[in-house]
């Protein structure tokens, strides 16, 4: 299909794997062991056992009835926020790490931004019996404590990252340091569909559950709308749609203080070509192609690129992209926890936001990926920043 990865693990110009040599047999080896994995149906039915038996799975479809008043039309929300561990990235975690088990690896290492990224292979790591190691910028270590205290309880070793802008891009950095370091026995679990080939892939294949789900739950949809900061709860929801061009897909970035604010994680909005963390995508960067710091107040959209199939799906113009600011989604996430009883993560809240901003008819009918639980951004909600 168009809008899937071609076998050198690029979506049209954009993906690939730009990485040091001495990570070549270990991206070799992984690439090999992700096509046997989904050719094996052993592999693919304890995964789905996985998710069903200890995930949850399926989450609920939900018609919100006081937010679907509130704007004008039919919103459905997808609850991966009643998943184990309160989001989408478990779905992904536990794909990997059946994954690293079978290329017999014993240590995983991962990076986290919101820190449920970080949770959810804290868990599976428990899980499994198998040593975890998280990088998380200390920034984010700071406004996301809870989950911090959480990957602790799990058994995961957390390390502040101080370098950089201290978030999200320089735990990815400090996670591929050590991958580099340690090469012969450490699986680097990746959180989003981000990194290189096949790691953008895999966490898609592995979100897809999400639209899979949905298409067996709903028979007519309008609109899929989720937010995206690297983009895996976007490409989960938005898989089984690609080619069906009577659903439209609306991914909706972080415009943190505002597009010319130069405070901002709209990398659509905003970026340039260019090559990070293993792959080539759009990127916030300067004429010198220097990336620039990134700025919103989710953790988990805090990010100055994003996955490279968002950026191919966007040159396509099969997926629309817009953006919100920090408080356009502070002021959604209230209004969705007083009218629904639903308390959602600042990522989500971002997508919240942007239904009033639709133009669109009572008879619409919108699925609305409902990505995380808010308890981690209750301070932040508090604050009202």
């Amino acid at each position: 299909m168009a809008h899937l990865v071609d076998e050198n693990g690029f979506f049209g110009i954009y993906g690939g794997s730009y990485v040091p040599e001495m990570l070549r047999p270990n991206i070799e080896e992984l690439q090999h062991a992700f096509k046997e994995c989904i050719s094996d149906h052993l592999f693919i039915q304890e995964f789905k056992q996985l998710l069903a038996d200890y995930v949850g799975r399926p989450t609920p479809l939900y018609y919100a009835q006081r937010l679907s008043q509130e704007v004008g039309a039919n919103i459905y929300l997808k609850r991966e926020d009643l998943n184990h561990t309160g989001a989408h990235k478990i779905n992904n975690a536990v794909g990997q790490i059946l994954v690293a088990k079978k290329l017999g690896k014993k240590r995983i290492i991962a990076e986290t931004g919101a820190g449920q990224h970080g949770v959810a292979t804290a868990t599976v790591c428990a899980l499994m019996g198998i040593d975890c190691t998280v990088y998380m910028g200390e920034i984010d270590m700071a406004r996301q404590r809870p989950n911090v205290e959480r990957m602790k309880m799990l058994g995961a070793k957390v390390y502040p990252v101080v370098s950089g802008s201290k978030v999200l891009k320089d735990a990815t950095n400090e996670a591929l340091r050590d991958w580099i370091a340690n090469p012969s026995d450490t699986y680097y679990l990746i959180g989003s569909v981000v990194g290189p080939h096949p790691f953008p892939s895999m966490v898609a294949y592995f979100q897809s559950v999400i639209s899979e789900e949905i298409k067996q739950q709903i028979d007519h949809i309008d609109y899929v709308i989720a937010c995206v900061g690297g983009g895996s709860n976007a490409m989960g929801a938005f898989y089984h749609f690609l080619e069906n061009k009577n659903v439209n897909l609306i991914g909706v970035e972080a415009a943190g203080a505002g597009l010319t604010s130069g405070k901002t994680a709209a990398t659509i909005a905003l970026g340039s070509i260019g090559i990070l963390h293993g792959c080539k995508s759009l990127l916030l960067q300067n004429e010198d192609g220097q990336i620039l710091e990134a700025h919103s107040i989710s953790a988990g959209l805090d990010y100055p690129g994003i996955g490279p199939q968002h950026a191919h799906l966007h040159h396509q113009k099969r997926v629309t992209f817009a953006s919100v600011t920090d408080k356009e989604a502070i002021a959604a996430g209230k209004l969705l926890t007083r009218i629904e009883g639903i308390l959602p993560a600042l990522e989500t809240s971002h997508a919240i936001a942007y239904l009033q901003k639709l133009d669109i008819s009572s008879e619409k009918n919108i699925v609305l990926c409902l990505s995380g639980r808010g308890d981690k951004d209750l301070h932040t909600y508090l604050q009202g920043e």
